[in-house]
């Protein structure tokens, strides 16, 4: 993090309030939008894409070389790209991808940002937009009762998560980059710092990753639970009420 935004200071702790803040303004206003209303969610699918755009254009208006260090490989990108599909088509698979790689990948990225420029900047901002939004986004979809990760999601997003990092990591041994943190930690502190030296930090975090899923995924464990017994428990005062009759 640069040093002219401390970690946990006023501005961070702000952006940080603001996220999940925005998120419930949105879940509230789309519930007093007519049912099946599609504009918030498309709106905020646009607002993400263009976000997301902005940073490539930057890097071609200031005559960057986008191949091969540039490319949308990160496990963020991956994640933009799946919660911009989500909104715009509410597919429960492509959110069971996404509410993970966003809650348990974006998150964090807000938690402990790998920026180097002074803050305000045009990349610093727009790193904060994209990741809050995303995380507001995931959140929205929830709270709004437009989604929610499904039974055995957990499991699906750890197989996808490896997947995808099997495939950077291919790209990053054949082009010399550093894509998802695979061959180097970032400079700046962020969590991987206290996860040990390579190659024993990426081993660790596939237990950190698959216990923060575990936890994001928890209040809806629960909710599932609580709903199979309610069902049980009509279906037992139904049989009862019959044999009384």
């Amino acid at each position: 993090m640069s040093s002219n935004l401390r970690f946990l200071g006023p501005v961070h702790l702000a952006i940080l309030a603001a996220v999940p803040l925005l998120a419930a303004i949105f879940a509230a206003v789309q519930r007093k939008l007519a049912p099946g209303s599609r504009v918030l969610r498309f709106g905020l699918a646009v607002v993400l894409l263009l976000d997301g755009a902005a940073y490539y254009i930057n890097f071609a208006w200031h005559g960057e070389r986008l191949f091969p260090n540039h490319l949308p490989l990160e496990l963020c990108d991956a994640s933009l790209f799946l919660i911009i599909i989500a909104l715009f088509s509410l597919n429960r698979t492509i959110f069971d991808l996404a509410y993970y790689g966003v809650l348990a990948g974006a998150s964090m990225s807000l938690l402990t940002p790998n920026i180097s420029e002074p803050f305000p900047s045009f990349t610093t901002v727009q790193y904060f937009v994209n990741h809050g939004l995303m995380v507001t986004a995931a959140l929205y979809l929830v709270w709004s009762r437009q989604a929610r990760p499904r039974p055995g999601s957990v499991g699906r997003a750890m197989l996808a998560l490896n997947v995808y990092a099997a495939f950077v990591g291919i790209f990053d041994f054949i082009f010399k980059t550093d894509y998802m943190f695979l061959v180097a930690k970032p400079k700046a502190d962020t969590l991987l710092t206290i996860l040990g030296p390579w190659p024993w930090y990426i081993v660790t975090c596939e237990g950190v990753a698959f216990s923060i899923f575990l936890l994001i995924y928890l209040p809806f464990r629960q909710a599932t639970a609580n709903a199979s017994s309610q069902k049980a428990w009509r279906e037992d005062a139904s049989r009862n009420s019959s044999k009384t009759i």
